[in-house]
């Protein structure tokens, strides 16, 4: 019997001819990439906060100037030059040092990281405001009362910066989760190629784009409920400080 025969049921469940095992372990992986991207801005965009509102105004302009660029552009300009451009800037700059060219990056490690390069600019905006919304006269009051910088972190900052940069974490992290979909142009078996994989094998493209919209449904549902709680933990935290 044809694919195109066979009933969704069949197509969608665990059988020889069924799909959903593949589309389940591309889930996870889709899941993986938003995760691994969400780290990877977290950490440049807690670096770039820090040059933000350095002192120093070249490294202030600097990473102004990445946060403009990066908030500017597609997202998925930026996976099209990590992937498919790099290779080629990286061999010619092999080939004048006499070196092998280098292959083609992991379509994983380049996928996470030009999301997540994207990422932390945002995130790197999201730190800045809520580290500027901590009343200074709270601090001053602080280290007036003798409070080291670990304790002025742990009372006075991180509980007030935590209930602000939640929200606004959760909406970036959701970007990321969608954004993982432009991974599918490396060839990475994430849930939107193996979905295009599914659709086009077996001439069922409505069933496979739906089942796809719905694990995307579930992922970001269950990612907003969690977030939710998380928030709700973190306003209990802050108002026990």
């Amino acid at each position: 019997m044809m694919d195109a025969d066979l009933s969704p049921l069949v197509l969608l469940g665990g059988g020889p001819d069924g799909w959903g095992p593949a589309l389940l372990a591309a889930a996870m992986l889709t899941l993986a990439v938003a995760a691994a991207a969400m780290a990877i801005g977290t950490v440049l965009g807690a670096a770039l906060t820090a040059a933000l509102m350095s002192r120093r105004r070249w490294l202030a302009r600097a990473a102004a100037t990445y946060g403009l660029i990066l908030r500017g552009v597609p997202e998925l300009l930026v996976v099209l030059l990590l992937y498919f451009g790099a290779p080629g800037l990286l061999a010619s700059v092999a080939a004048l040092m006499g070196s092998p060219a280098p292959g083609s990056p992991p379509a994983f490690l380049t996928g996470c990281l030009a999301i997540g390069l994207v990422s932390a600019a945002y995130q790197a905006e999201v730190f800045r405001g809520g580290l500027l919304a901590v009343p200074p006269g709270q601090i001053e009051a602080a280290i007036a009362a003798g409070m080291g910088p670990f304790t002025r972190l742990r009372r006075i900052i991180a509980p007030q910066v935590l209930h602000r940069v939640l929200p606004p974490l959760g909406n970036i992290w959701q970007f990321n989760l969608k954004d993982s979909a432009l991974v599918s142009i490396t060839g990475l078996a994430e849930l939107m190629r193996v979905s295009l994989v599914a659709a086009g094998s077996t001439r069922r493209p409505f069933l496979f784009f739906a089942a796809a919209m719905v694990l995307y449904l579930v992922l970001t549902s269950a990612s907003s409920a969690l977030f939710r709680l998380v928030e709700t933990r973190g306003q209990r935290w802050a108002g026990g400080r």
